[in-house]
């Protein structure tokens, strides 16, 4: 899944002879694009975000859901339902999903995630923690994909490419910096509704996840922390430990 979703460039003056150079209109949209979500100060103070709410998969399936994202690579979701407690969770370069009983919490299963899933975690986790900033520290880059009117809105496309099979395509209202949708490489695609503010940062109260097959998932958020105390332990990989 995806949740996510900017003002200092965009108050330097600009010197050029001619139309705006593709890297000079991108960084600015970024400038943009954070901006809309909060201050400069305020997006590099976030180090933690935990999120609950619930989990709707259909009009009948309302399950609770706690989301919480670390810095750098620290992710768990956890997702309850009457018959399964379904942890999946991210440690830098570990990677795991434990799956339990809550009739009987000593019965207990966990999985390691392959390669390929761990890459697609840290890259969900910097998607939402780093607000659009700085993806080509981590060996990625964003791709300029020009203008497209999308729910009427004239907006930038821009590609997020953590990788060749891990990319995000958003596309950012032109005159606000609103992020209006995102598309996975896979085309699933992700929308963003309503606003919690936090710390002097605006999140979704809701995320509309919609798989190629048109299959809907929502997430509604009743809270959204910012910065709370989260155990390195909680991400570690579970091991048992005899009575």
């Amino acid at each position: 899944m995806k949740l996510r979703h900017f003002a200092l460039l965009a108050s330097l003056p600009v010197v050029v002879a001619g139309p705006l150079r593709a890297a000079d209109s991108t960084a600015q949209l970024l400038a943009k694009a954070r901006a809309f979500l909060g201050s400069e100060s305020a997006l590099n103070a976030v180090q933690t975000i935990r999120f609950t709410g619930t989990l709707e998969a259909d009009a009948n399936t309302k399950l609770p859901i706690e989301i919480i994202f670390q810095k750098p690579f620290e992710q768990r979701i956890t997702v309850t339902s009457p018959k399964i407690i379904e942890v999946t969770a991210l440690d830098d370069y570990d990677a795991w999903q434990k799956r339990t009983n809550p009739a009987n919490p000593a019965q207990w299963q966990v999985t390691l995630l392959d390669a390929s899933q761990v890459k697609r975690l840290r890259a969900n986790t910097w998607e939402n923690l780093c607000f659009f900033a700085g993806l080509e520290k981590k060996g990625g880059n964003v791709q300029p994909g020009g203008e497209v009117t999308v729910d009427g809105v004239a907006c930038v496309k821009l590609s997020f490419m953590h990788a060749p099979d891990i990319i995000f395509v958003r596309y950012f209202d032109k005159a606000t910096g609103r992020l209006v949708k995102t598309e996975t490489e896979s085309h699933a695609e992700i929308r963003e509704e309503g606003q919690l503010i936090v710390n002097g940062v605006r999140f979704p109260q809701k995320v509309i996840n919609k798989a190629p097959n048109g299959t809907t998932t929502t997430i509604v958020f009743d809270k959204v922390e910012v910065n709370p105390a989260v155990a390195a332990s909680e991400f570690a990989v579970p091991t048992f430990r005899a009575n």
